[in-house]
C-alpha cells in the first residue's frame, strides 16, 4: 500500500479512485467490512481503492485534550489498513481550520480535484465536516453535482450489538481483552520501547520483565494478563502486569512483561504485547516470598491459556 501525507506527492493524476473515508481507530470488523468493500468496488469499477484518514485524530484537536486513548496509533493503523489490500492511504492532517470547511469545500479539494474520485463508500452513521453535515444524504448530492456514486455500508453486528471503536474502548479499558478479540479480528496489541524499569525482576524476584515506555495509548484495565510478546519477529509466550506495583509502594504506571523461556537484554528495542486474557487483578501482597509465589502462578496459568491460542501474525 501506497501512502502519502501530501497530497502533492501523488505523482501521476489517478485514473479514478473509490474512496472510503474515516478515522478507522481500532480498524475494527466494521473497518474491515467498509475497506474490504471499497477494494471490491474498485476492482469492478477499475478504479483505484483509496482509504483518506486523520493525524492527528480529529477528537484530539476539537476536544481541546479531552479525547480518549486511542486503539491504534496511527502506524498501527497504517499496518492494518494496508491488510485489507487497500491500493493508497491519504493520510491528511487534521486541523481545526479543516474541521471548519463545509462538506462541499471538503469533497471538493480533497477527493474530487485531488483523488478524481468516482466512488465513495461510507458507514452507515459516516458524517463530517461543519457541523457534521456532511452525511448520506449531502454527499449523494453533492455526487451529482461533482459526477461520483454514493454506497452506503451498514453496520458490523456482533451478539445483536454494533461493533464499535467505543465498544471495543470500553471492553479493553475494563480489562476484558478476550471479549474484544471479535470485534477487532484479533487480540488487541500495544507496541512499546523496553526502557529501564526499578530493575527488581529478576534480581529480586526471579523473574525479569521488559518494562514499556508508555505513549498516549489506550491500556488495558490494571492487572496480570496472559500476552503474546513479540520481538524481532520471533513470537514468545509471556505474562504482563499493568498498574502501580503496590507491594513496592510505587507512585508511577508500568507496563512490565515477562517472557518465558527468554534471556536477552532488549533495552531500547521495541516489544509487540497481544493482550489474550486477563488472569487477575493487581492486589498488594504481604512480602516478597508471596508475591513470587504468585508470579510463578501467573506464569503457569498464562503458558496454559496460551497453548490453547494461536499469537497473530
Amino acid at each position: 500500500m501506497i501512502v502519502v501525507r501530501n497530497l502533492d506527492e501523488l505523482q501521476d493524476a489517478l485514473r479514478g479512485a473509490c474512496v472510503t473515508i474515516g478515522n478507522f481507530d481500532g480498524v475494527h470488523k466494521g473497518h474491515q467490512k467498509l475497506l474490504s468493500r471499497t477494494r471490491e468496488k474498485a476492482l469492478a469499477c477499475s478504479a483505484e481503492s483509496v482509504a483518506v484518514t486523520f493525524d492527528p485524530h480529529p477528537m484530539s484537536v476539537l476536544a481541546s485534550g479531552h479525547a480518549p486513548p486511542f486503539i491504534t496509533l496511527i502506524d498501527q493503523k497504517l499496518e492494518l489498513i494496508s491488510a485489507q489490500g487497500v491500493e493508497l492511504c491519504v493520510v491528511l492532517e487534521f486541523t481545526r481550520e479543516m474541521g471548519a470547511l463545509e462538506p462541499e469545500e471538503f469533497v471538493r479539494r480533497y477527493l474530487v480535484d485531488a483523488l478524481n474520485m468516482k466512488h465513495m463508500v461510507i458507514g452507515y452513521d459516516y458524517a463530517f465536516g461543519k457541523g457534521r453535515k456532511g452525511n448520506y444524504e449531502l454527499l449523494t448530492e453533492l455526487g451529482r453535482k461533482f459526477d461520483y456514486s454514493v454506497e452506503r455500508v451498514g453496520p458490523f453486528m456482533l451478539e445483536d450489538a454494533v461493533v464499535s471503536s467505543t465498544r471495543i474502548r470500553d471492553l479493553v479499558k475494563s480489562g476484558q481483552v478476550w471479549e474484544a478479540r471479535p470485534l477487532l479480528g484479533r487480540f488487541y496489541t500495544v507496541k512499546g520501547e523496553v526502557q529501564h524499569g526499578a530493575n527488581r525482576g529478576g534480581k529480586l524476584l526471579g523473574f525479569p520483565t521488559a518494562n514499556l515506555k508508555l505513549v498516549d495509548e489506550l491500556f488495558p484495565a490494571m492487572g496480570v494478563y496472559a500476552v503474546w510478546a513479540t520481538y524481532e519477529g520471533q513470537t514468545l509466550p509471556a505474562v504482563a502486569n499493568i498498574g502501580y506495583n503496590p507491594t513496592f509502594g510505587n507512585e508511577a504506571l508500568s507496563v512490565e512483561v515477562h517472557i518465558m523461556d527468554f534471556d536477552r537484554n532488549i533495552y531500547g528495542h521495541e516489544l509487540r504485547v497481544q493482550f489474550v486474557q486477563r488472569l487477575r487483578s493487581e492486589k498488594k501482597f504481604n512480602g516478597i516470598d508471596e508475591l513470587k509465589a504468585q508470579i510463578a502462578h501467573d506464569t503457569e496459568l498464562g503458558r496454559k491459556i496460551l497453548s490453547s491460542s494461536q499469537a497473530q501474525p
